[in-house]
Order: structure tokens, then C-alpha cells, then sequence
């Protein structure tokens, strides 16, 4: 490890992420502990590779600091500055980037040379890395021969190998197929509760977040938006963003009792009591569609007009607009019933039963959320 460099057990990252580009300011603050994995979520443009390129030292900070296990990495405030070659940092990129004149072997052992490690020992070191990630028999391969999933364990390998305090995966999965990405999965969540330092999962992909990560940081904006664990952040998003991520219609309004207004004279029915600005949240399998205005149970009625149909797993997703947009699943028999078309009027129906409601954050109050 290099000179100075926090033992992996001990590594805590505290950090503030203060990075101006032009119109675009980065504002982040984000702990970590020991052998917990943090997904780091956004759409594009939010920060995420900002953040991520800070923490490995490949783009100073402007403001903010950066410590790891009590050593400061990067301080513009005390002029402190840490290059990317002496942080106890490792990286998996998302195109993986080994080095396509070395083999696997060699790859893995150029974290621990740079290190100090002589020859033979960086080389036993990744060997052994190398069993660990079940590529053993893989060792003389050079970059081309590899599959992809090949590819990203001894992306993963070279990471670990350098002990590092901090492990950051960017977009570690998203070159994969559907199938060898399941296996990869899988397999990178073995290696990662083994982790005994911090790691920092960079992804856009709701799954790996949920599969991979003990918390999710959600960003927009290069602001954080929302952060807890999975079960919190999926069962009450504050963003529309987030709602999408976790596949749920949301909605900001003011609730007196079982009223919600959402916007001028349109309310929904809750079977929550709750006072005060809320957030109100349904999945779409719980929006049904009518040629006519139903009777019955829903207490939830209004128009829409479809605005687009798309396949949903084995059912499909139809988009409506109007008083406010909705996500509908339905089934394919139940579309050709309706017979759906873009611009067709449909009426749309939800049980209070069906709908969630809690009380919206100080914080959300401009997340963007109608």
C-alpha cells in the first residue's frame, strides 16, 4: 500500500464533494463505513462521474474535502491535494480498461508493483486473486480472449488486489449481456460483502443498486435528492426520478384527511388520514382502464388520453396524459379489449386502497415533484 496509506479494516470515507465545472456545481456530501457498499444513483448528467473522477483524484475538488480513514486525501481549503497514484483507492471502470498487452496475470499484478511488491510476490498475489475470482486457469489469457464477464472479474481482481481502503465500481455491469450479467451479478455481491473496506457503486441500474448496495445516495442536479436504505427509498420516493427507478406513479400535493389536492380541483381519495404536504404514491398495476366512466368501488376516477403503449414484461405499460400523467399495466388481452391508439380518451380508475401517502420532506420541497 502506499506510504501513509489507512489499513482497508479501518476505512471510513467522510467526505463534502465540492466541484464547480462551468454552470454545473457538484455538491455532495457522502460517508461511508467499513464494508458497507453506497449505490450512487442519478439520471445522466447529475454528478455521478463528476463525483466518482473526485474521489479517485482524477478531477480536483473546488471546495469541500475528502478523508479516508482519517487521512485527507484532498483539502483545497488547506491546500492539500493527493494524487491518484497514492490514494488507497481501487477502480473498476465500466469498460473494465485492462491493459491489452498484459495477460490476466499481469494485469492483476500491476496494482501491487506499483505498490512496491517485487515481481514474484505482486505475481503470487494476483494469482491468488485470480483463484478467488475462479479465473485461475485464466492466467495467461491477455484482455482479447476473454468473455466479458472474464473481462470484469479481473477488472475486479486488479481493484482488490492493492487492499484498497475505498473501492469504486462504475457502471461495473452495464457492458454485459442479460445473462452473463445475472452470473456477474451474483458473483460481484460474493466479493463485495468480503470487502472490507467502504465501496461506492456507481450504476443507473435500479437492480444492481437493490441487489448490490446496503444504501442508495440518489442525485440530481448534483445535489442528493434522497438517501436510506432500499426498503425506505423504494417504498416512499420524493422525485419523480425516483419513482421511475423504483417503477411507482407519484404525486405531490396537500392532504386534509383522506383528500389529497394534487393540483387545482383535482384531488385523489386516501385510505391514509394525514395533514400537510405529502407525497402520494401507487404502482401502475393498480390503475385500471375504462372505455367508460366506471361504477362501482373506485373512489378514484378521472379522463386521460393515451400517449404512448410500451411492452412491460409479459404485460404493457400504457402512458396517459391529463389532468395529471399516469402509468398504467395491463395485461395484452385486456389493450386488445380497449383496443388501444395514441390520442384515444380512456378513464382511469384507482382504489384509495391501493394508494400510499406520507408526509413530504422539507427537504423534496424542490425535487421537481408536481
Amino acid at each position: 500500500m502506499p506510504p501513509g496509506a489507512p489499513s482497508p479494516g479501518r476505512a471510513v470515507l467522510d467526505a463534502h464533494l465540492v466541484v464547480d465545472r462551468g454552470t454545473f456545481r457538484l455538491d455532495l456530501p457522502l460517508t461511508i463505513r467499513p464494508g458497507e457498499v453506497v449505490a450512487l444513483l442519478g439520471p445522466n448528467g447529475a454528478g455521478k462521474t463528476t463525483a466518482l473522477r473526485a474521489l479517485a483524484g482524477l478531477l480536483p475538488l473546488t471546495d469541500g474535502h475528502l478523508s479516508l480513514a482519517g487521512r485527507h486525501l484532498d483539502h483545497p481549503g488547506r491546500r492539500i491535494w493527493t494524487p491518484t497514484e497514492q490514494r488507497p483507492i481501487g477502480v473498476v471502470f465500466q469498460d473494465y480498461l485492462l491493459f491489452p498487452h498484459l495477460t490476466a496475470l499481469d494485469n492483476v499484478a500491476f496494482g501491487p508493483r506499483r505498490q512496491g511488491l517485487d515481481r514474484q510476490r505482486a505475481r503470487q498475489r494476483a494469482a491468488d486473486w485470480l483463484v478467488r475470482v475462479g479465473l485461475a486457469d485464466h492466467a495467461r489469457r491477455k484482455p482479447r480472449q476473454l468473455s466479458g464477464g472474464q473481462a470484469q472479474r479481473v477488472a475486479l481482481a486488479r481493484a482488490l488486489a492493492v487492499d484498497p481502503a475505498l473501492l469504486l465500481l462504475d457502471e461495473p455491469l452495464a457492458a454485459l449481456d442479460a445473462r452473463t450479467r445475472l452470473d456477474t451479478r451474483a458473483r460481484l455481491q460474493h466479493h463485495l460483502a468480503g470487502h472490507a473496506g467502504a465501496t461506492l457503486l456507481v450504476t443507473h441500474d435500479p437492480i444492481d443498486a437493490v441487489v448490490l448496495a446496503d444504501r442508495l445516495v440518489i442525485i440530481e442536479h448534483g445535489q442528493v435528492v434522497q438517501e436510506g436504505d432500499v426498503a425506505t427509498v423504494t417504498a416512499q420516493p420524493r422525485t419523480d426520478y425516483v419513482a421511475r427507478l423504483v417503477g411507482l406513479n407519484l404525486y405531490r400535493g396537500h392532504a386534509d384527511g383522506h383528500l389529497v389536492l394534487i393540483t387545482d380541483g383535482f384531488t385523489l381519495v386516501t385510505n391514509d388520514r394525514q395533514h400537510g404536504d405529502v407525497f402520494v404514491a401507487f404502482a401502475p398495476s393498480a390503475v385500471a382502464l375504462h372505455p367508460h366512466r366506471p361504477e362501482g368501488s373506485p373512489r378514484n376516477t378521472w379522463p386521460a388520453t393515451v400517449a404512448g403503449v410500451q411492452r412491460h414484461g409479459d404485460n404493457l405499460r400504457v402512458q396517459l396524459d391529463g389532468r395529471v400523467t399516469v402509468a398504467a399495466d395491463i395485461t395484452p388481452a385486456a389493450a386488445a379489449h380497449l383496443r388501444l391508439t395514441p390520442g384515444q380518451t380512456l378513464w382511469v380508475a384507482v382504489k384509495a386502497a391501493e394508494t400510499r401517502v406520507y408526509p413530504a420532506a422539507a427537504a423534496a420541497t424542490n425535487a421537481g415533484v408536481g
